[in-house]
C-alpha cells in the first residue's frame, strides 16, 4: 500500500470555506479524507462533492447504531454517494452489521465502500467501559467486537493502534484495521479527549492499515508541512530507519 494512501486526514472543521481551503492545501500529499458527523451535518453533500471533484477518497465516519432496517437503509444511501469507506458501531450487534452489509451491496455501485465496525472508541478507558456496564479489559472487548464484525461479513474495524497487532494476529492480515487517536511525537502533549494513542510510526508498525489524523494537521500552523512530517515518519518505518 502506498504510504500516502495510509494517511486519512480528518476534516473536523466547522467552517466550509476553511474545509475547502484545507483540501486544496493538502491535495498534493493527501489522497484520503474523513468526513465525520459534525461536518456532515453542517455541510452535507457539499463537502463530499468537493472531495469527489478533487479526486479524493472519502471515509464517511457516521458510526451508525440503530435497528437493522434503519442501518441497512442508511448504509445503502452512503454507498450511493460513492464513498470509499464507512462505518457502523459493533455494539449494534450481528443482525445490524449484517443488515448494513446488505445495504452496501444493494447499492449496486461500481466499487462498493469498505464497511468497518467501530469497536471501543479511542476516547474510552476501562473505567469508561465499566460506567456503562461493560466488564473486562479494553483489549479483550475490542477483540470480541472485532471478531463479531468479521463473522458478520465486515471488511475491518476501527480500533486504537494499541489493539491493531492483536487484531491482525487473531483475525488475519486481510482484515482491515483503521486507527484514530494518532498523535505524532511533536503533538503528544495535545491528546485532548483521546486516551489510547500511539504515534503514526508506532501505529503502522503495530499493523494499522490506515491512520486517521485530525487536529495535529488541521490545527497546525502549516497543515501541509505537518502532513509531510507524518509521511516522512511513515517512510522511516518502511525503510527501517526507525
Amino acid at each position: 500500500m502506498v504510504l500516502m494512501n495510509r494517511l486519512i486526514v480528518s476534516l473536523d472543521i466547522d467552517d466550509f470555506a476553511k474545509a475547502n481551503q484545507l483540501i486544496d492545501v493538502l491535495s498534493s500529499e493527501v489522497s484520503h479524507f474523513k468526513v465525520g458527523i459534525a461536518p456532515f451535518v453542517d455541510f452535507g453533500d457539499k463537502l463530499l462533492e468537493k472531495l469527489n471533484l478533487a479526486g479524493k477518497k472519502v471515509f464517511l465516519d457516521l458510526k451508525f447504531h440503530d435497528i437493522p432496517n434503519t442501518v441497512k437503509n442508511a448504509a445503502l444511501a452512503c454507498a450511493r454517494k460513492g464513498v470509499f469507506m464507512m462505518n457502523v458501531h459493533c455494539l449494534g450487534g450481528r443482525r445490524m452489521m449484517e443488515a448494513a452489509m446488505e445495504g452496501v451491496n444493494a447499492a449496486n455501485v461500481k466499487s462498493r465502500p469498505l464497511l468497518l465496525g467501530v469497536t471501543i472508541l479511542t476516547s474510552m478507558t476501562k473505567d469508561d467501559m465499566q460506567a456503562i456496564g461493560m466488564q473486562g479489559e479494553v483489549q479483550q472487548k475490542v477483540l470480541e467486537l472485532a471478531t463479531l464484525a468479521k463473522s458478520s461479513g465486515l471488511d475491518g474495524v476501527v480500533a486504537s493502534a494499541q489493539e491493531a497487532g492483536m487484531i491482525k494476529r487473531e483475525l488475519g492480515q486481510d482484515f482491515l484495521v483503521v486507527t484514530p487517536g494518532i498523535r505524532p511525537i511533536w503533538a503528544m502533549n495535545k491528546k485532548e479527549d483521546q486516551r489510547r494513542v500511539l504515534t503514526p510510526s508506532q501505529a503502522i508498525a503495530a499493523g494499522a492499515d490506515y491512520i486517521v489524523v485530525g487536529r495535529p494537521i488541521i490545527q497546525a500552523e502549516s497543515p501541509l508541512e505537518a502532513a509531510k512530517k507524518i509521511m516522512q515518519e511513515l517512510e522511516g518505518v518502511v525503510s527501517g530507519k526507525k
